[in-house]
C-alpha cells in the first residue's frame, strides 16, 4: 500500500485513496459528467462506460508499485475530487507528473491550488524528488489559474499529447524543481490570498 500520510491545512485534506471512496467517487463523477468530460483522457476509437472500480485498482496498483500516488481532496472531511501523481522516477531523472479534478460544486475555493502545493512540497521534501511537471490543456483556464497561483515555470507545448475527448489535444507544460523553491509551495498559496 501506498504511504503517504493525510496532509491538512484548514478545511483541506490530501490523503491516500481507498476502496471505501468508490461511492463518493463515483457520484461526482457521475454528477459532473458535463464539467469533466472535455478534460478527461479518451482512447482512439473507444468509448468506454465510466469504469470507476477499475480507476481506483489501476491508481491503486500504481501506487503499490511506487510509481503513482492515488489521492484524494477532502474539504470539510468530504471528498470533492482527486489529485494523482503518475510517472514517479528516481535516480538521475527524479521527478514526476500531476494531474487532478474536482467537483463544480467545490471549484473555486482553493482546494485544487493548497492540495497540488500540498503534494508538490511532500514529493520534495519526503520521496525526494527533484522536478514535478503540471500539463494542461490551453483552453482549461481553470487548472491554467492553478499553475499561476503556485508560480509554476511555463516550458512550453507539447503537440497533440493526450487524445481527450475525442481528440488528440495540446498540452501547455508548467514545472518547477526543488532548487526553484524558497520554502514551501504552500506559502506561495497563502501568499496570493488563497484566491
Amino acid at each position: 500500500m501506498q504511504r503517504f500520510p493525510p496532509l491538512t491545512h484548514g478545511d483541506i485534506t490530501l490523503r491516500a485513496l481507498a476502496k471505501r471512496d468508490f461511492r463518493v467517487l463515483r457520484k461526482l463523477l457521475i454528477t459532473d459528467r458535463e464539467w469533466l468530460i472535455p478534460w478527461e483522457a479518451t482512447t482512439p476509437g473507444i468509448r468506454y462506460p465510466l469504469d470507476v472500480r477499475w480507476m481506483i485498482r489501476s491508481l491503486m496498483s500504481q501506487a503499490k508499485k511506487g510509481t503513482g500516488l492515488a489521492l484524494v481532496m477532502e474539504y470539510e472531511g468530504k471528498v470533492v475530487g482527486q489529485l494523482n501523481v503518475a510517472n514517479i522516477l528516481f535516480g538521475s531523472v527524479s521527478s514526476a507528473n500531476i494531474g487532478y479534478w474536482i467537483a463544480k460544486n467545490s471549484a473555486g475555493k482553493s482546494i485544487v491550488p493548497i492540495s497540488v502545493a500540498i503534494a508538490i512540497d511532500h514529493l520534495f521534501t519526503e520521496v525526494g524528488l527533484h522536478r514535478v511537471e503540471i500539463d494542461i490543456r490551453p483552453e482549461n483556464t481553470a487548472s491554467l489559474r492553478v499553475v499561476e497561483k503556485l508560480g509554476l515555470r511555463q516550458e512550453g507545448v507539447k503537440e497533440r499529447f493526450i487524445h481527450i475527448d475525442g481528440h488528440w489535444r495540446d498540452h501547455v507544460v508548467f514545472a518547477i524543481t526543488s532548487e526553484e523553491l524558497k520554502g514551501s509551495l504552500l506559502s506561495r498559496v497563502q501568499n496570493t490570498g488563497g484566491q
